[in-house]
């Protein structure tokens, strides 16, 4: 069911730790408002062919730059669309004290933020079912610490541990007002 009492020409930034649901739950998203683009934030680092910095924990100096250069470049690919009318669903992991100044980048933007925060043991559950792994050596507990205790308490933080992507779109549309951002945050 498309939902065209939602506006155009906003951004509605999807976060959280992978495996959190980003990707599924922004395309499910997306599919379900009028003029909408799903922007991926990952495409901006594979998009690097030499020089790519790996994303560790915790990041290197270089890794520093080229996330917040990932972050700039996607901000202004959601402005471009947004100047054309299209609402921009962007995806990407933003956590911890690096939200804030994320989200300046949208000041001249609508904004929404929806993080997403299933608990650890979902994660987890999720991260061991997929064909791509995202942590590798890392653990699951470190990504959710940074993600409870030093991101800013913005937005709308959705717990989807017990909800189908529907469910968590669902929810996510129901509360959009309030994951609206103030553009003086930042």
């Amino acid at each position: 069911m498309t939902r065209l009492d939602q506006p155009t020409g906003g951004v509605i930034l999807v976060t959280g730790i992978m495996a959190a649901g980003k990707s599924t739950v922004a395309q499910a998203l997306a599919e379900r408002l009028p003029r909408s683009v799903h922007l991926r934030g990952d495409l901006f680092r594979r998009m690097i062919v030499n020089g790519r910095a790996e994303m560790g924990f915790p990041l290197s100096a270089e890794a520093e730059r080229q996330l917040t250069l990932r972050y700039q470049l996607a901000a202004t690919t959601a402005a471009a669309y947004c100047r054309a009318g299209f609402t921009v669903v962007y995806q990407d992991i933003i956590i911890g004290r690096g939200l804030t100044a994320v989200l300046s980048f949208y000041r001249a933007l609508p904004l929404s933020l929806v993080v997403l925060c299933p608990n650890a043991e979902t994660v987890a559950a999720r991260e061991a079912a997929r064909s791509k792994t995202g942590y590798g050596d890392l653990a699951v507990a470190d990504f959710d610490r940074v993600l409870r205790t030093e991101t800013p308490r913005l937005g709308l933080w959705v717990d989807s541990s017990d909800l189908n992507v529907e469910q968590t779109v669902d929810a996510i549309l129901a509360h959009l007002p309030a994951a609206r951002i103030d553009p003086a945050i930042g």
